[in-house]
């Protein structure tokens, strides 16, 4: 089934399919995380997106996602972002695209601003709906500080806005 936020304006952009594992130790030892991702770019086939279309971004492999310093796949993709030219991206959990609070979030605005669609194994989100934006906020390791911090209560979050 394709899902209903795809439109042709998103198919006719590429599909990015990011993928990172944060040391080489984890690349060397999780190879079946780096098969699962990679396998991201058939589900973009799958999605409705030409295989031409899908670009694959790896050189983020074993480096860190606590900032975009060093990361120059993440600065080409969201590059691409801003200038309209990427329909979706996909990642194995969106939280591989960007540990670091600040980076996401410039991701997110750049998605919305261009109609950019962000998909992960739990499901596809556009950051310009409410409650897209909202899971994908949630949806962040608890061990970031940022202006808008979360606390975990068992398996509920509450959010401080500070």
């Amino acid at each position: 089934m394709i899902d209903n936020k795809i439109k042709p304006v998103h198919t006719q952009r590429s599909a990015f399919v990011y993928i990172r594992q944060s040391t080489p130790s984890q690349v060397e030892h999780h190879r079946e995380s780096t098969a699962r991702q990679y396998a991201l770019a058939q589900r973009a086939c799958d999605l409705g997106w030409p295989d031409e279309q899908v670009i694959v971004i790896d050189e983020d492999l074993g480096v860190s996602g606590a900032s975009v310093a060093n990361r120059a796949g993440f600065t080409r993709m969201a590059s691409e972002v801003a200038l309209g030219r990427v329909g979706i991206i996909l990642g194995l959990e969106v939280s591989r695209l960007a540990r670091n609070n600040a980076d996401w979030y410039r991701l997110l605005d750049l998605c919305v601003i261009t109609d950019t669609l962000i998909g992960d194994s739990d499901g596809l989100y556009h950051p310009a709906l409410f409650n897209d934006r909202l899971v994908l906020g949630l949806n962040r390791p608890d061990s970031q500080s940022t202006s808008c911090s979360t606390t975990g209560i068992g398996s509920v979050r509450t959010i401080f806005v500070t």
